[in-house]
């Protein structure tokens, strides 16, 4: 990477903004620039105004970042950066701030003498919240002044202007969400809180604040680390017991590409690696995966061997079995990433590899050497996975075999569809016999399968895997799926070549074992079958609560604002007592024809899509939920239980 002038690097001005190609109609076609309308985009905008006040931390000139939602539902963010450049642009005949606020791919992110690294990678982030927020107001501290602009649905409405003199420098930008364009403008508090704190553990030393003016006396909160990724570490492992006294930090700079990355042990049977690009979240990871994993392999294999610690064992040792129960966290910094698709979610530079590879290699055998009680508590680990790894093996060939064996290999249960097309079929996994057996009548044969599971299945996240292949209802779900484990990189990869649906569909009763059952099935699929969430095939039925019935007329209702609202419709001269009202606790209970009208007629019915916006948060609600610590699973239901729907 070529030499940065330090003293170059500081200066930042009207000629370090660069112009790429005039804004175009962000408005007409928002998902193309932020993913979507709803919940995911709506928090993209603050994300996108976050990531440029971290970049002015990355450059070393920001340390204090604010983050507020307003009680109208608009956000403010300041920071204490160098404030965005307001000089006369030389090329575009208009202040710099303008520029940056009203025209895609602008930005001082282009300019490698005012950003090496930076998050917002294609320079449209604040240019788009500008064009899809009612109003945006911009004030900039710098040299000495205090400047200011207002836009409203990203049109200026005046030129920069001069408001006063200031002592301080930095940016604040303020803004409303367009309902226009949104489904929703209302903000969760918790996912601004977790990219918040996940950006502290990431930039260490910088002070970010949240602060929710909603919230009855206000919700403040700073997310600050000193210790950086080992505090991550111990963050997600907070709730499982670790074999190592605190996590081993690496750092290092390999061919001028700085690289962090901090791990631990735990007892657990989960492997936990969370991946960062200049902060961006790569979830599907990358090269920079890909040299940890060969570095971790292949130092532990060789400290085991020259140790003799493998010389007893029976089983043969692979790189699956080093990342059992492994907690990791893995941060590089790339002048020129190159990402693999338009989500920015692999990371896909070759000399990234290897230098991951070289600095992890070379601080952890180090860290062997010098701790050898920890190294073979480590080894041990891989040991005991190896044993439950080759037993796992044999649980996932005799599912395979056996459906080779008995023709089909599909399950007695499974009421099939005629359709063969995976991409136009569905399969609905049904709570229960009597459940399924309604369901069966109420489908639409031609592309909709029914597998009834009986009862609650195991709950993977306490159990070994080898077991869990064992379970009947987890064999059948496998089986009808079709998918298989294992390829030529990796023997328990999902392999998705004979998936038999598009459209997996969880569907339980709206009562707390059915909760428990979804639960269940969503942890299994968590751990187990993750790809079929990251490709979106994974769904949740929403059956109705209540039936609401006046006369022969009838209201299904979803909600208790629902039952509400269809009996004063039913009743609007407010004679309520004449609406009967149905509490549905079973899926059993609805006859076929009203089961396919409110929950499986793809033209009436309501699906949840299962995603996964955090890995990491994700991975900490299924062990805290489901895991053996009960203290942290207590403390959730005490503070999440006004929103539980509880029938007695």
């Amino acid at each position: 990477m070529e030499e940065i002038n330090k003293e170059k690097q500081g200066e930042y001005s009207a000629n370090n903004i660069q112009v790429l190609e005039g804004l175009e109609a962000v408005r007409k076609r928002p998902a193309m620039y932020i993913g979507d309308v709803g919940m995911k985009g709506l928090h993209h905008l603050v994300w996108e105004v976050v990531d440029n006040s971290i970049d002015e931390a990355l450059a070393g000139h920001c340390d204090t970042i604010t983050v507020e939602v307003n009680k109208d539902d608009s956000i403010t963010v300041t920071d204490n950066g160098r404030g965005i450049p307001t000089d006369m642009h030389e090329k575009e005949g208009r202040s710099a701030l303008e520029v940056v606020m009203t025209v895609l791919h602008a930005g001082g992110k282009f300019d490698k003498d005012s950003y090496v690294v930076s998050g917002g990678l294609h320079g449209v982030g604040v240019s788009c919240v500008n064009a899809l927020s009612v109003h945006l107001d911009a004030t900039v501290h710098r040299n000495g002044r205090i400047f200011k602009q207002e836009y409203r649905q990203g049109i200026p409405k005046m030129p920069v202007r001069e408001a006063g003199i200031t002592d301080i420098t930095g940016t604040i930008i303020h803004f409303k969400p367009d309902d226009e364009i949104f489904s929703t403008t209302k903000y969760h508090t918790e996912t601004i809180a977790s990219r918040l704190r996940e950006l502290s553990f990431l930039n260490a030393g910088i002070s970010i604040k949240l602060i929710d003016h909603r919230e009855g006396d206000g919700y403040e909160q700073v997310f600050y680390s000193e210790g950086g990724l080992s505090e991550f570490v111990s963050y997600l492992d907070r709730i499982r017991e670790s074999l190592l006294p605190e996590p081993i930090f690496i750092e290092g700079d390999k061919g001028g590409i700085p690289v962090q990355a901090a791990l631990s042990y735990n007892t657990s049977f989960n492997e936990n690696v969370v991946s960062y690009v200049n902060n961006i979240n790569t979830i599907e990871g990358g090269t920079h995966v890909s040299g940890f994993r060969r570095a971790l392999t292949r130092t532990l294999k060789s400290y085991a061997d020259k140790s003799g610690l493998l010389e007893k064992v029976k089983v043969e040792i692979s790189g699956d079995d080093f990342r059992e129960g492994l907690t990791a966290v893995i941060s590089v910094k790339a002048a020129e990433p190159q990402f693999e698709g338009q989500t920015k979610t692999k990371l896909g530079n070759s000399e990234v590899m290897g230098a991951v590879e070289t600095c992890v290699g070379e601080i952890l055998n180090e860290y062997l050497e010098e701790h050898p009680k920890e190294a073979k508590q480590i080894v041990a680990k891989v040991i005991l996975a190896a044993q439950a790894r080759h037993a796992a093996r044999k649980a996932r060939e005799m599912i395979q075999r056996k459906n080779v064996l008995s023709g089909t290999g599909l399950p007695g249960k499974l009421a099939d569809c005629s359709e063969k097309d995976p991409a136009l079929c569905e399969l609905y996994l049904v709570e229960g016999d009597s459940a399924g057996g309604s369901a069966k009548q109420g489908r639409d044969r031609k592309f909709q399968a029914i597998l009834p599971l009986r009862g609650k299945i195991l709950n993977v996240e306490k159990a070994q895997e080898h077991k869990i292949y064992d379970n009947d209802e987890i064999k059948n779900m496998i089986t009808a799926l079709g998918v298989s484990f294992g390829t030529e990189e990796d023997e328990k990869e999902l392999n998705l070549k004979k998936l038999r649906y598009h459209k997996i569909i969880i569907m339980t009763d709206a009562d707390i074992d059915g909760s428990h059952i979804r639960t269940l099935i969503l942890t299994f699929f968590f751990r187990y079958m993750r790809p079929l969430i990251e490709k979106g095939y994974l769904y949740i039925a929403l059956p109705p609560l209540y039936l609401v019935k006046r006369g022969k007329a009838e209201k299904y209702a979803w909600s208790e604002d629902d039952r509400v609202r269809e009996i004063r419709a039913l009743a609007p001269e407010g004679k309520e007592d004449s609406v009967s009202v149905q509490r549905y606790k079973g899926l059993g209970e609805m006859n076929p024809d009203q089961l396919w009208v409110t929950t499986m007629d793809p033209e009436h019915r309501s699906l949840k899509r299962v995603t996964i916006e955090s890995a990491a948060e994700a991975d900490h609600l299924f062990s805290m939920l489901m895991g053996d610590e009960v203290a942290p699973r207590r403390a959730f239901i005490e503070k999440n239980a006004k929103y539980a729907n509880v029938d007695v």
